[in-house]
């Protein structure tokens, strides 16, 4: 863990040790705002009262950043200004009676709030962002998730600027002024956290549908999204009652409001967010049609959707206690939400998409500065910890619950946590606890994983008797130190595994005592070395270990490339099966980074050759099984990384494939044409492949380019041309931008086509695109689009001279004041420094130094240049 940062007048730490509860509840909260052209009054009058354990000389101390404090009264009594103190991120009122009515007034200025937290404008429209501690930048208030309260909510606006105004809660009055503003009302029932709460206002239009509960209750479902957009929002509408109708027969849990509203806005630093019966959203996750949306888009859609409806119980009528906490709701609803996107599709495919991000994005992050658990025990900017460890990792820990307690065990888990503490803020021990008791099972083990950071490996060794006919399995279970934290305490590990015989089928899994013998187990791990042994196996068997990825663990085990082969052809477990496929490819091109001039292994080639001939396989599953580990992946493998070798080495691995089954993927590229997404996804892949082979492939992608009739098609053939550099591929760009250059979304995926390009002059063409009218620095998607994709392009973005590391720098100093989250999301990209050789290790290095050097550098991207350069001196202390 990182050490406090010593410099005077920096920011410091929060430790989850130093929790301790409220001093002061505030029971309601009644807020009124009249939004102007160039600012906003907002009026709160909160009931508050003193917590039963505090002291009767405990001051009130309220939260609030960048507010313009007109008068503060208690109970009806204007204060003088010597009865309270204001400093930049607090007001403190000395003397409180135990129970009392506080009223303040304040201003804001939503038109100038560039960071998108708090109240902002986005284009015209007005909406909030309060997740993490953004309240505190509407109002002052006891902005922390242990505090919840009702909220009733007025809004006063001109209507020709803002005809319509939203809250949370149901509509309950509206009217007109004197002067023709228009007002509305709306009252939440349910109490919650300062950071669900939500406003929107502006000229906006909807798209309308209704919900019946299984109780029998009418809901109302709105999208609300500017004019223009009204006919990109048929899909979200049905993702969403999809989402509800899932929850109700998987969880039984059933929506509670009478209208559930969802907002697209175009300027927003996250996905979406879930407050109370008023979801607002990042566009891109709400806005399709066929023509503007691929697939991968509309899969996204409907699951970022289901993601914020499930949050209505996990994160919203039972929260987090505080924001270390905060995997106890995302970790829970992203697993949630898998389940859902797997039961809506292929259980297989998304099962592979997850662990494919897993494994690219978490494990890196678990390898770098940025390493926690996933409760973290200390943060200086709780935004830098919106995480893949938090959300991703903390999905995988709540699906070893379920793949131990089983379907059944796990929703009674549910039901009991529900029942315990539905309308309170909690802890992860809590659910644990929970789902221990109702399964009458001791979790203990499990605990470690929330406390623990890094990736654990499990070395497995194996032993075959044949004259004893018993097969033995030794697990070890460690993890590399890790600077600041003790040494690895093992964890209980689930390890679903099959043996497989030289038929491939699964063989009986005897053990001592048993009398059920079944063909698949989950062996529970729990100390640092056990082992298992299995009877009755008469041939030496081919293990297959973590099935369908049981553990968030690397598995190291000793393989032979026959056995990696024939896994990758007979695994009944299809995550298996592609897993092998995956792991003989980064064993190959881990190998060519060492010579490259060696010939790729013959025996993966047929593999990869029997694998595009399998009849049985799915299309979708085919997609995935043909597509190479990811280069951030490979660069995991290998120290110190060279990218330019390691993109060499994957190259040539591409083109020997191509080569070598050019026929089968002429024929899955012809074969595959059906509309399907399946066939889709296959087909794009191959044609992929195809380019790599030169200008005689080169036509499939114009002419699917020339006939898409969908944004697949459209922008898979595009990314094609653009990647090889055809000679058509200036041609497509401008007919592409000439046709959706007043669709933001659309030329979102113009501007990443030709960021993420592996083609010769990438980097002169996204300098000159960053200047293009087009590009907007404060538009989040707009630079993830150009400068977050071109930071994830290794050959062009680890460039010798280090222009691709001083582009990135300068976006970052052009960001870090206005919008400090998005801006310490980008620096992230440069923590990895240290696993680079000398050279380009020194040029990252300097990019960070020179931003710790930024004036009045925000506490956010303060906190993750410091531990990125920080840990590299506990490394070196380490060695001494």
């Amino acid at each position: 863990m990182m050490k406090p940062v010593e410099q005077e007048g920096s920011p410091q730490l929060k430790y989850r040790k130093d929790y301790a509860p409220p001093s002061y509840l505030v029971e309601r909260i009644e807020l009124r705002f009249e939004i102007g052209v160039e600012s906003t009054l907002v009026e709160a009058s909160s009931q508050i009262c003193r917590a039963a354990h505090a002291s009767s000389e405990t001051p009130l101390v309220l939260d609030g950043e960048n507010l313009e404090l007109l008068t503060v009264e208690v109970d009806g009594q204007r204060l003088e200004s010597d009865a309270f103190v204001q400093d930049r991120e607090s007001l403190t009122i000395a003397k409180v009676p135990d129970r009392f009515v506080l009223e303040t007034k304040v201003l804001i200025y939503p038109k100038t709030n560039k960071e998108l937290s708090g109240l902002y404008q986005s284009g015209g429209m007005y909406c909030s962002q309060c997740e993490a501690e953004g309240f505190r930048r509407i109002t002052f208030h006891l902005d922390r998730p242990d505090v919840m309260s009702l909220y009733s909510t007025t809004i006063v606006a001109d209507p020709k600027s803002c005809s319509v105004l939203l809250s949370n809660g149901n509509l309950v009055d509206s009217g007109e002024l004197d002067d023709g503003r228009k007002w509305v009302r709306w009252d939440d029932p349910y109490k919650k956290p300062s950071y669900l709460f939500a406003l929107v206002a502006g000229n906006l239009v909807c798209q309308s549908d209704m919900f019946t509960t299984r109780s029998g209750r009418e809901v109302r479902l709105e999208v609300w999204v500017e004019p223009e957009n009204i006919d990109k929002c048929a899909h979200a509408l049905t993702s969403l009652k999809r989402a509800m109708k899932w929850d109700e027969e998987t969880f039984g849990l059933e929506y509670d409001l009478d209208i559930y509203m969802i907002v697209a806005v175009r300027d927003f630093n996250m996905g979406a967010m879930e407050n109370k019966g008023l979801n607002i959203f990042n566009s891109k996750y709400v806005l399709a049609k066929r023509e503007t949306a691929t697939d991968q888009d509309y899969e996204d859609i409907e699951g970022v959707i289901g993601h914020e409806y499930f949050h209505n119980w996990t994160g919203n009528r039972v929260t987090c206690r505080d924001w270390f906490q905060l995997t106890l709701k995302e970790g829970l609803t992203v697993f949630r939400d898998q389940l859902f996107t797997a039961a809506m599709h292929s259980a297989a495919v998304k099962r592979i998409a997850d662990v494919r991000l897993l494994r690219t994005v978490q494990f890196e992050e678990d390898a770098g500065p940025m390493t926690h658990p996933i409760r973290p025990e200390a943060y200086i900017a709780m935004d830098n910890f919106y995480t893949s460890t938090v959300y991703i990792k903390g999905a995988e820990v709540v699906r070893m619950y379920f793949t131990l307690l089983g379907e059944t065990g796990f929703r009674k888990g549910m039901d009991l946590y529900f029942e315990r503490h539905d309308g309170q803020a909690v802890t992860c021990d809590d659910f644990l606890a929970t789902m221990a008791d109702a399964n009458a099972r001791d979790l203990s083990k499990l605990a470690v994983w929330y406390g623990q950071p890094g990736t654990p490996t499990v070395s497995v060794e194996q032993e075959y008797s044949p004259d004893k006919q018993q097969y033995k399995l030794t697990f070890t279970q460690s993890r590399e130190d890790i600077p600041g934290y003790g040494a690895y305490e093992p964890c209980l590990i689930p390890c679903r595994l099959a043996l497989l015989g030289s038929n491939g089928r699964c063989l009986p899994l005897k053990m001592a005592k048993d009398s059920d013998v079944p063909t698949e187990r989950i062996l529970e791990i729990k100390d640092k070395q056990e082992s298992f042994v299995f009877e009755n196996i008469d041939e030496k068997p081919i293990v297959s270990l973590f099935r369908d990825f049981s553990a968030p663990v690397k598995c190291s085990v000793s393989r032979t490339q026959e056995e990696l082969a024939f896994l990758f052809g007979h695994d009944s477990d299809l995550f298996g099966r592609w897993d092998a496929g995956q792991t003989l490819a980064s064993q190959i091109i881990v190998d060519l980074t060492h010579d490259l001039s060696a010939t790729p292994d013959p025996r993966f080639i047929e593999a990869y050759g029997r694998m595009l001939e399998d009849p049985q396989l799915d299309p979708a599953i085919r997609s995935l099984a043909m597509v190479l580990p990811a280069l951030r992946q490979l660069a995991q493998l290998v120290q110190p990384v060279d990218p330019s070798v390691v993109f060499a080495a994957r190259e040539k691995l591409l083109l020997t494939i191509a080569q070598a089954h050019e026929a089968r993927l002429v024929d899955i590229w012809e074969q595959h044409a059906s509309p399907t997404m399946a066939d889709r996804k296959v087909r794009h892949v191959a044609l992929s492949l195809l380019c790599e082979l030169g200008d005689s492939h080169h036509a499939k992608a114009w002419h699917l380019f020339q006939g898409a009739k969908n944004m697949t098609d459209s922008k898979a053939a595009l990314s094609c041309l653009v990647n090889i550099r055809a000679y058509d591929a200036e041609k497509a760009l401008s007919i592409f931008y000439d046709q959706w250059k007043a669709d933001p979304l659309v030329l979102d995926k113009w501007f990443a086509i030709q960021a993420t390009s592996k083609a010769e002059g990438t980097y002169e063409r996204v300098v000159k695109l960053r200047e293009h009218h087009q590009f907007d620095l404060s538009n989040p998607n707009r630079v993830r689009s150009l400068v977050g994709t071109f930071a994830m392009n290794m050959p062009h973005f680890h460039r010798l001279d280090g222009l691709g590391y001083q582009f990135l720098g300068d976006q970052i100093a052009a960001l870090h004041s206005a919008n400090p989250q998005l801006a310490a999301r980008l620096v992230v990209v440069l923590n990895g420094w240290r696993r680079y050789e000398v050279r380009r290790a020194q040029l990252m290095k300097a990019q960070l130094e020179r931003l710790a050097g930024l004036e009045n550098l925000a506490k956010d991207v303060f906190e993750v240049i410091q531990r990125s350069l920080h840990q590299a001196e506990e490394k070196e202390e380490g060695k001494e």
